[in-house]
């Protein structure tokens, strides 16, 4: 067996007929591999590992090069995606090492954290991977929001083909992945693609500054307004494409918006009638999942007050025996420094750790979870520390 890898140019004839057989209608319609082969260009900086046999690839994995922000640090990080093998070659362990491989080397190349959507979440619990929220839609009648119709907000919305409007909707996915946890971004060779979508984009602004946007399709004439993430860096911005939104009440019967875990749509109008959703189902809609591939990265990450030594067990990425101190003494927020330590009082595993530093898990939680082992003189500690705080993996990938 033959593990190595590839170009952006070689996927097209290495990874494509396992990616399209995985996930993809089967035989996979004519004109797929050329579409793939074009769509090349925007994953030059990916890094794509391939299994061979006989010089034929029987499995692949790929890292997305991205950024992401985990509380209030922004890391770069590995995109896991393109997960993929053959069907005769199930079962062999070519996906595992394959990841083995791709997790050290993202690492090596300056990744602290990494991010996925699995096609079931016990497989990758074992690379020390945890769940985190999966982005909730929001289902309702336009005119449920009439009342903002009428309401004079300082600002304004500019409906634009994505084409024209990528600039100012990029900008403020880069913007909001300094202000918020979990937020993610692609690097600008992957990102480029989206400036090609098909789609609308509806970009608020006020005294000139972008405060939202959304891309969307009108699916039909009486149907549904289908939008992707409510992106915006406040109330305003929030309230300007929700009024954009209510306009529409004549043109279509519903409107489909994905939300971060922060919103609550219950609450955006009176008599508001609306459907809130998060469903997470394997294979097709696995909720994210994440882990830390640095710990000593995590230096300078916003932190609750608090000291403690907990020894991370049985991970080749981040194991050993770590010291962890915040201090807000010198006036400002406390940050996070991680340093070698000694005499743990806690034993986690990778995914105990990543669920804490998340925000998703607290200390009783990953014991009931039975993803470590923590002193009761411990607990007070990595509670301070680590708050639950929901993190907002905007990025699809």
């Amino acid at each position: 067996m033959n593990f190595r890898q590839i170009s952006a140019a070689e996927r097209t004839a290495t990874m494509f007929p396992l990616q399209a057989y995985a996930f993809m209608s089967s035989p996979w319609p004519a004109g797929e591999e050329e579409s793939y082969r074009r769509r090349m260009r925007f994953f030059e900086t990916a890094v794509s590992l391939v299994a061979e046999e006989d010089g034929r690839a029987l499995a692949g994995v790929a890292a997305l090069r991205m950024r992401q922000n985990v509380r209030g640090l922004v890391h770069d990080m590995a995109g896991v995606a393109s997960v993929s093998s053959h069907p005769s070659a199930r079962r062999r362990g070519l996906v595992r090492e394959l990841l083995q491989r791709l997790l050290r080397q993202m690492k090596d190349e300056g990744a602290a954290v990494s991010a996925l959507y699995p096609f079931r979440a016990s497989f990758y619990a074992r690379f020390g991977y945890v769940g985190i929220p999966r982005q909730r839609t929001a289902t309702f009648a336009p005119e449920g929001l009439r009342e903002l119709v009428r309401a004079e907000l300082p600002g304004e919305v500019e409906l634009l083909p994505m084409s024209e409007g990528f600039r100012a909707y990029d900008d403020l996915t880069r913007e909001l992945v300094g202000q918020v946890h979990g937020f993610a971004v692609f690097d600008e060779v992957r990102t480029a693609e989206f400036r090609d979508d098909k789609l609308w984009v509806a970009v608020a602004r006020a005294e000139g500054r972008v405060v939202g946007a959304v891309r969307y399709r009108v699916d039909s004439y009486g149907g549904d307004l289908v939008a992707s993430d409510l992106l915006h860096s406040g109330p305003l911005g929030r309230a300007l494409l929700l009024q954009f939104f209510a306009r529409h009440v004549d043109q279509v019967a519903r409107v489909v918006v994905r939300l971060g875990p922060d919103e609550v749509p219950d609450l955006w109008a009176t008599d508001f009638a609306v459907v809130t959703e998060g469903r997470v189902e394997y294979p097709r809609q696995g909720g994210p999942m994440v882990r830390v591939l640095d710990m000593e990265a995590l230096t300078g990450s916003r932190a609750g007050p608090g000291a403690v030594t907990i020894e991370i067990a049985d991970d080749d990425l981040i194991g050993g025996i770590w010291h962890l101190e915040s201090d807000g003494s010198d006036g400002r927020s406390c940050t996070l420094a991680v340093t070698k330590g000694t005499n743990p009082a806690a034993t986690l595993s990778a995914a105990g750790f990543s669920a804490l530093l998340y925000g998703v898990l607290d200390p009783i939680e990953v014991v009931t979870r039975g993803l470590g082992q923590v002193s009761p003189a411990a607990i007070p500690a990595l509670t301070s520390m680590f708050p639950r705080q929901m993190p907002y993996l905007f990025a699809d990938f």
